[in-house]
């Protein structure tokens, strides 16, 4: 695919899905960080209907480290995974304290040494908190690069280098919610509704069904 074909499709994805998305409600880094892990393998959907009772409750951090596990999970009981987030929420915060002087780092190799923050959830955390340039790859970013073209690679770490390289530096933050609303929307992983895809005349994969 050629300069012109991707920045057809970046035109186009801003034009359909926006430059910007809402963020998590949020009055600390720390609770930025810890919405994000929360919101993995779950709906923003799910994840802004327990935050404001979950702020309302742990206001500071140290209420967090200091918490019982259980009663972190009264909280978050309706978002999946729920008690392994529990604790990975509280040791998080303990890291924090501990390590960082209750201030959560701003690198990517420092945030994966937390507690359930994973490269995805570090990367959108920086991106979400500070601006800072980075590429998110989840599932649907995984798999509609690949379909476009834009990368070959088969884990996100691989797709995230060919990712920085095929697209403009501006693009970077906001292409996985993009691709994560068109993922949802119209290029599911079992079925590509191709027909009403406004992207179809750059794509490298039209009919695709499968990953």
């Amino acid at each position: 695919m050629d300069k012109k074909d991707v920045q057809k499709i970046l035109v186009a994805l801003d034009e359909v899905y926006g430059t910007s998305k809402e963020g998590f409600l949020h009055f600390a880094d720390w609770q930025l960080l810890l919405a994000i892990m929360l919101s993995a393998q779950s709906t923003d959907k799910q994840v802004y209907a327990v935050l404001p009772k979950l702020w309302e409750r742990f206001s500071k951090i140290e209420q967090m480290a200091e918490a019982p596990v259980e009663e972190i999970e009264t909280y978050i009981k309706s978002i999946g995974l729920y008690k392994s987030k529990a604790k990975n929420m509280k040791k998080c915060c303990q890291q924090i304290i501990e390590e960082f002087n209750g201030k959560v780092p701003m690198t990517v190799n420092e945030l994966v040494n937390l507690a359930g923050v994973g490269r995805k959830s570090a990367t959108l955390f920086l991106a979400d908190a500070y601006n800072i340039p980075g590429v998110t790859v989840d599932t649907h970013v995984l798999r509609i690069s690949k379909r476009l073209g834009w990368a070959k690679g088969n884990n996100p770490v691989q797709v995230e280098k060919e990712l920085m390289e095929v697209l403009p530096k501006e693009n970077w933050n906001r292409i996985n919610f993009q691709l994560i609303y068109h993922g949802r929307d119209i290029c599911m992983a079992r079925k590509c509704y191709c027909d009403r895809c406004f992207l179809k005349e750059c794509c490298e994969s039209i009919g695709v069904s499968d990953n």
